[in-house]
């Protein structure tokens, strides 16, 4: 036998083979079926021969594309452990209550979401009758990541087991009167509900992926036992597109993670139309969970699609709807079936021949209803093969229609995403297709009628046993936050008293206040180190010995720097979430940990370090998701500010991450300069977030690589610290007339509004006081609050107009970022007002050149000093001129 002509050489070719003519009769056996049966024979006999192989236990490569049908037989279906009529009526109820609410809705042009649920119900009501565990029994419960444009579904499930009323549901979509329902799965808005915001496309993959980590790391950190707690992730696969809901899928695999599954409504539409149109989905996303290591599980067909099967001896049918494009299967679901049988059958001989033996009728449900996302047994069975399946994260891919049930001017439709009403003939018509005894007189007030069989109907009864056995109510969240006890002051007097003559950078401060912490015998253990591969970078090395970075696996292999002090140590019990180039990933961790105190009872402090750079610039919409599902914790942008960084140019100079930072009502935002500034913060955030009145916030702290002598403390400043600016330094007038002003600076930027104080004195008779704005931001929140109580009619002055209240002459604020950080509190101050900033893109070179560009040194400060002074008149205008002249500006 010889080779194909073209025959590109393969890794085979590599191996020796010790019996070439073996090998070649293997082949010539498979010439011999494609010539006598066909290439398709040919192909089926190799894939049972790879079956046979995989089940044999021989290690082959596994194929990333099977044919498009249900991985589960209908034969090898497990028996179905329920009343599934009685389950048929309930999600008939939810199905109308969800189409109700938000019809309802429309009439405030609240709008709302119906084709989605109406997709997925089934998905969601086995799930809840036998599969997801409540928070009332065993352990943490399951943790259950809603899709979001399905929350009216489950807002009519909550509804049905007398956990909402029908005002509730009338206020779906406004909440401004403290009564509304979120319009999706919020929190912050509805936090006995919700546990996870998910309505931010690929957030939620990405995040579940985390949890069902972070679950793990607890157990293996001894923390909790999590065995009990599964992930569920119910997804659209239009939603498969963002980045973020792909990004971690060899993670999940590589960890093993079995406590995962991903559900993923393959309606076929997207929000505008098919999601793919001339492909298929279904097929590429087996193909990419299968290359990442998931185990795959499609639930394709109902069980009408069995006669066509058993029909198909000739391998036509599979091979047509392996070529069938999506958008067009979307158009058999919306045409008579003689256009199926001409467009479908009609396809090849062997299919006409197949369709000849079906009723208009077996067609018909074939290619409108009958779909595996919407058989309670099709479900069933893949949930359970989902939770006995070991090893790996498996992914339910689900056949569904969209809009199913809702009529045919809502099914399959291309609008049907934005359709938000029916008529109230369609809801008459619906309450024919699902058998719900709601009387036409129901109607006559123009409003379609909610609908509900009784409070001690059977079918509530039925609901409300299933839940109570499966551990009590879901979705839900409870918080049983224990508040955490205070370290010893120990580890914060010793940035309290300085580093003397020792130079020292405001990251290693606050990696050493943290290492120190961690060594608390009653919080130390609850501390989660997080970074994305750059510990080396925030000097975090000397934490790996000692905390061992988190590995499922332990450490199976011998370090290349085992006989170095600060070696590379990975550890089943690790502390440390070292989470690779992956700030998305890290932000997840983070996620997980921060509200750890309400998914599993435990409170954790998680410290997240990056670049600041890399921070709320590239995973700001996680920022609004931690501060939506209240998550606390530290998390700290190194290598502050954009002129800080030397060298490394525009894409790691930041100078806005503060400005992004305030828009997050959740978020307190410092940017100290001295590390006991950073002591007192890092304090004051255990205190209001795991103290005995924890509030749901979390510290964004930005902190620099610059080294510094850094200075003992001050005598009193804490509250002002926390509050966010002092009097750090108070100026010497050469004489009592001397001309003053106020130089406010946070950050390394203090260190030039020092040496401008002693220029401004020394050079040109001007007395200058130094403040510390420890927090911008917190200075601008304390005003807003001021003047929301000037509303009420409360007197109230702002905290900086108090401090800086009687301050002699103009202000000048400085920072290492935009100008707009300090103007945030503008305003609010009663002197004259001017700033310097960075404005503008980053770029490489010294520190010193860097700051001369921007014009932020000392030097550029005494000259904007002297220039608000002359526009005074308490310095000659030639005075500003000559300064430029003297430093070379």
């Amino acid at each position: 036998m010889t080779d194909p002509v073209g025959k590109l050489p393969s890794e085979l070719d590599q191996l020796p083979d010790r019996d070439p003519e073996e090998t070649a009769e293997w082949a010539a056996s498979l010439d011999a079926v494609t010539q006598a049966a066909g290439p398709h024979r040919a192909a089926y006999l190799m894939r049972r021969s790879l079956q046979h192989a995989e089940g044999a236990g021989l290690a082959l490569p596994k194929l990333l594309e099977t044919d498009y049908v249900n991985s589960i037989p209908t034969a090898a279906e497990p028996a179905f452990d329920g009343d599934l009529e009685m389950e048929s009526r309930i999600t008939a109820w939810n199905r109308w209550n969800a189409a109700a609410m938000v019809t309802r809705g429309a009439r405030y042009g609240v709008g709302g979401h119906i084709a989605t649920f109406a997709s997925a119900a089934w998905l969601y009501e086995t799930g809840f009758n036998h599969f997801f565990r409540g928070k009332e029994g065993d352990g943490s419960g399951d943790q259950l990541y809603i899709q979001g444009h399905a929350s009216p579904g489950i807002y009519a499930r909550a509804f049905l087991d007398g956990r909402l009323s029908e005002q509730q549901l009338d206020n779906f979509r406004q909440e401004a009167g403290g009564e509304g329902l979120p319009s999706y799965p919020h929190p912050r808005r509805l936090p006995w509900l919700w546990e996870f915001p998910t309505v931010s496309m690929g957030l939620g993959p990405l995040s579940a992926i985390y949890q069902a980590r972070f679950n793990r790391y607890l157990a293996n950190r001894n923390i909790k036992d999590t065995a009990n707690s599964h992930v569920w992730a119910f997804l659209g696969d239009g939603e498969m597109d963002e980045p973020e809901s792909t990004a971690a899928l060899a993670l999940a695999s590589r960890e093993q993670l079995d406590n995962l599954t991903f559900v993923i409504n393959c309606n076929l539409q997207r929000l505008d139309g098919p999601v793919r149109a001339n492909f298929r989905v279904v097929q590429e996303l087996e193909a990419q969970f299968r290359g990442a290591g998931w185990n795959v599980v499609k639930t394709l067909w109902g069980n009408a699609w069995d006669e066509l099967f058993q029909l198909d001896t000739t391998g036509a049918l599979l091979r047509r709807l392996r070529e069938v494009p999506d958008a067009q299967f979307q158009t058999y679901a919306t045409r008579d079936v003689a256009y199926i049988r001409e467009h479908f059958f009609g396809a090849e001989p062997a299919l006409a021949e197949l369709a000849k033996l079906l009723t208009d009728a077996k067609i018909g449900e074939c290619f409108y209803t009958s779909r595996g996302g919407h058989e309670a047994r099709k479900v069933y069975a893949a949930y359970k093969a989902a939770v006995e399946h070991k090893g790996a994260p498996t992914v339910i891919l689900a056949q569904t229609v969209k809009g199913y049930t809702l009529g045919k001017g809502f099914e399959s439709k291309n609008a049907n995403h934005q359709m938000k009403k029916l008529s109230i003939d369609e809801f008459k018509g619906m309450r024919e297709l699902l058998g719900l005894p709601i009387p036409d007189s129901a109607f006559e007030d123009g409003l379609v009628p909610y609908g509900h069989p009784g409070a001690d109907s059977p079918e509530v009864r039925y609901l409300q046993e299933r839940r109570a056995a499966l551990g009590g109510p879901a979705p839900a969240r409870r918080v049983h936050a224990v508040a955490l006890p205070q370290p010893e002051e120990r580890a914060f007097k010793a940035l309290y008293k300085g580093s003397g003559k020792q130079e020292m950078a405001t990251t290693m401060a606050f990696v050493r206040l943290v290492k120190d912490l961690m060594r608390d015998k009653e919080t130390g253990k609850r501390w989660v180190p997080i970074v994305p591969d750059e510990a080396r970078t925030f000097g975090m090395e000397s934490l790996f010995p000692s905390a061992g970075i988190y590995s499922p696996l332990g450490q199976t292999y011998d370090p290349v720097d085992r006989d170095q002090l600060m070696y590379y140590k990975e550890a089943k019990d690790g502390q440390i979430l070292n989470e690779g180039i992956t700030e998305a990933g890290a932000m997840a961790d983070f996620i997980a940990a921060s509200t750890s105190y309400a998914t599993h009872g435990e409170t954790m402090i998680p410290f997240y370090i990056f670049y600041s750079m890399f921070g709320w610039q590239r995973t700001g919409d996680q920022m609004w998701q931690l501060a939506d599902q209240l998550g606390k914790g530290f998390i700290v942008g190194a290598t502050a500010g954009r002129t800080t960084l030397t060298g490394e140019g525009l894409q790691h100079a930041d100078g806005h991450s503060h400005l992004i930072a305030a828009t997050n009502p959740a978020s307190l935002n410092y940017d100290p300069a001295f590390a006991y500034e950073v002591a007192v913060i890092v304090k004051d955030g255990l205190r209001r977030m795991y103290g005995p009145e924890a509030e749901n916030v979390f510290y964004y702290l930005t902190v620099y690589n610059e080294p510094k002598p850094q200075p003992a403390m001050p005598e009193g400043v804490e509250e002002s610290i926390v509050k966010g600016l002092y009097r750090f330094k108070e100026g010497t007038p050469a004489k009592a007339d001397a001309p003053r002003l106020q130089l406010l600076a946070s950050g390394t930027a203090i260190h030039w509004a020092l040496e401008a104080q002693e220029l401004l004195a020394a050079d040109w008779g001007v007395t200058a006081d130094v403040w510390s704005a420890t927090s911008w931001g917190e200075l601008r929140r304390d005003a807003l609050e001021a003047d929301e109580a000037l509303l009420r009619g409360e007197q109230q002055v702002p905290y900086v107009t108090q401090a800086l209240s009687g301050a002699p002459g103009p202000v000048l604020a400085v920072s290492d970022w935009m100008r707009q950080v300090p103007d945030q509190i503008s305003q609010w101050v009663e002197q004259d007002w001017s700033s310097l900033g960075t404005d503008g893109f980053g770029l490489s070179d010294t520190r010193a050149a860097a700051r001369r560009h921007f014009g932020v040194d000392a030097q550029s400060i005494v000259v904007a000093s002297l220039a608000q002074l002359a526009r005074r008149g308490e310095v000659p205008a030639s005075a500003v001129k000559e300064a430029r002249e003297r430093y070379g500006l």
